[in-house]
């Protein structure tokens, strides 16, 4: 297959340029159906992370002092740009293995995310402060943190991308972004090309796909302010200890092992459409996906037949062709701990009712029943196609079973009774929760975030966005100079 040509063709993206790294190292970008590579990333190296920062110092000072309503120009008119692409839904499709609908699903939300980022940009950053001095004007007000690096995963490169992008550009900082090497296109160098198609300022937005060594000198700069990080739980461990030895600021979002309850007054049906969703959209391969079906044991049966019939009625293949339901999952790691983890859990008596096979990175959806609970197919955050079932009985055990982990990120609760429904949700250990409704949920106005081992720092999405990229400081004017004894 003859590799494409793109403006940003074995580039970064420094200093409002694309240019080649020093070091003149590539990363393929890879149609992850075929395993074909149709084009080709530039990868940052230490010099390349150093000089991108250099760039970002001067630029954040320059974009600061400017006018909210010219920062919220510059992403409407990224938005616009992006609506105007016609590449974005071909590039997010063939990079990540994703339909369609998951690629318009991207584009629309991260539409959204600048349009709210726009309004933020003026919304009121400070308070007029009670002072018991008299003749002092006392104030809070916020300020940008300053450079933003944001280490960004492969499952939703564009919208993981401008969740914070956007945000952060509005408040006056400026981003150092880092995507996936899985996706450095639709991840990272395509969104440089609608900044730089819309004219942002130059280096408002520096983009260096690359390594573990690029990100390791992102996490470690001085001139970087603040790390987020959307990933693994152990990648994010990792950064939080070196960012907690520099003190330097953090914000992670990382990984789930979500609980889907199924109530004993739930519609069964609606219930098993919600749990088909919760679990194999996108191949299972989100941080809230649901990895633990706890259904009550008087619609269990009925659950778990009306589950299989829908996971074995899902076609799997090229994502492009009209049809399918689920794409190729995104590498062979990926592909080998799946079936490590079905294969040990299996051997511990588990049962597979549909799906438990693959062809190459295609993944059937996949039913397994009879789970040994100390299994890490229950345990640990799966990122396949695989819906494990428990059944309970009653609530109480339901509860304790979902809250039986050290993740907190999404739970959801199926159940004809919304107010009791509703009760159960607000027992779950878990920062998002939704009730009659899938495990996965964004929206730009929501707060976004876990507890626990799914996430530290704050939260991303509408007013949360104040506290994420922004710092507090206190000034006070005296309408005179204070008088002290010595």
């Amino acid at each position: 297959m003859e590799v494409q040509h793109h403006r940003w063709s074995g580039a970064l993206y420094v200093d409002g340029h694309f240019r080649p790294p020093a070091a003149g190292g590539s990363l393929d970008v890879r149609d992850k159906s075929s395993g074909e590579v149709f084009a080709v990333a530039g990868s940052a190296e230490v010099p390349d992370v150093d000089a991108a920062v250099g760039s970002a110092v001067v630029a954040q000072r320059s974009w600061a002092a400017r006018g909210y309503a010219e920062r919220a120009a510059v992403l409407r008119q990224v938005a616009g740009a992006l609506e105007r692409s016609a590449e974005f839904r071909e590039l997010i499709m063939r990079e990540t293995g994703c339909i369609g609908g998951k690629a318009d699903y991207e584009i629309s939300a991260a539409a959204a995310e600048l349009m709210e980022a726009a309004a933020l940009a003026s919304r009121p950053t400070g308070e007029v402060l009670q002072s018991t001095h008299a003749g002092r004007f006392s104030i809070s007000e916020r300020l940008p943190v300053g450079l933003v690096a944001a280490i960004t995963p492969w499952n939703f490169p564009l919208v993981l991308g401008m969740r914070v992008i956007a945000p952060a550009l509005a408040l006056g900082n400026v981003v150092l972004l880092k995507p996936s090497p899985e996706t450095p296109a639709s991840g990272g160098l395509a969104i440089a090309a609608l900044f730089d198609e819309a004219g942002a300022p130059p280096g408002i937005l520096q983009v260096l796909p690359g390594g573990e060594e690029a990100g390791r000198r992102l996490v470690e700069h001085p001139d970087v302010a603040m790390i987020h990080f959307t990933g693994s739980t152990k990648v994010g461990r990792d950064i939080a200890r070196t960012a907690g030895s520099l003190l330097k600021r953090t914000s992670l979002e990382l990984g789930g092992n979500n609980a889907l309850l199924v109530l004993d007054d739930a519609d069964v049906e609606q219930a098993a459409m919600i749990g088909a969703w919760s679990s194999f959209h996108y191949q299972g391969q989100t941080c809230i996906s649901a990895g633990r079906h706890i259904v009550d044991r008087k619609v269990a049966d009925a659950y778990t037949r009306e589950l299989t019939a829908r996971a074995a009625a899902i076609t799997v293949g090229d994502p492009v062709k009209d049809g399918t339901g689920l794409g190729p999952m995104i590498n062979d790691v990926q592909v080998l701990r799946a079936r490590g983890l079905l294969d040990a859990a299996v051997a511990k008596g588990a049962r597979v009712l549909t799906g438990g096979t693959n062809d190459g990175p295609f993944f059937r959806p996949t039913v397994v029943v009879d789970i040994d609970q100390g299994s890490g197919l229950w345990t640990e955050e799966i990122f396949a196609p695989i819906a494990p079932i428990v059944v309970v009985d009653g609530l109480e055990e339901a509860i304790a079973l979902a809250n039986d982990t050290g993740y907190g990120l999404v739970g959801a609760v199926i159940g004809s009774d919304v107010h009791r429904a509703t009760e159960v949700a607000r027992r779950l250990n878990s920062a998002m929760v939704h009730v009659n409704d899938a495990t996965p949920q964004d929206e730009a106005l929501a707060p976004f975030g876990g507890l626990g081992q799914s996430g530290l720092g704050g939260r991303s999405g509408g007013d949360s966005n104040l506290e994420e990229f922004t710092e507090k400081r206190w000034l006070t004017v005296s309408s005179v100079p204070a008088q002290y004894p010595y």
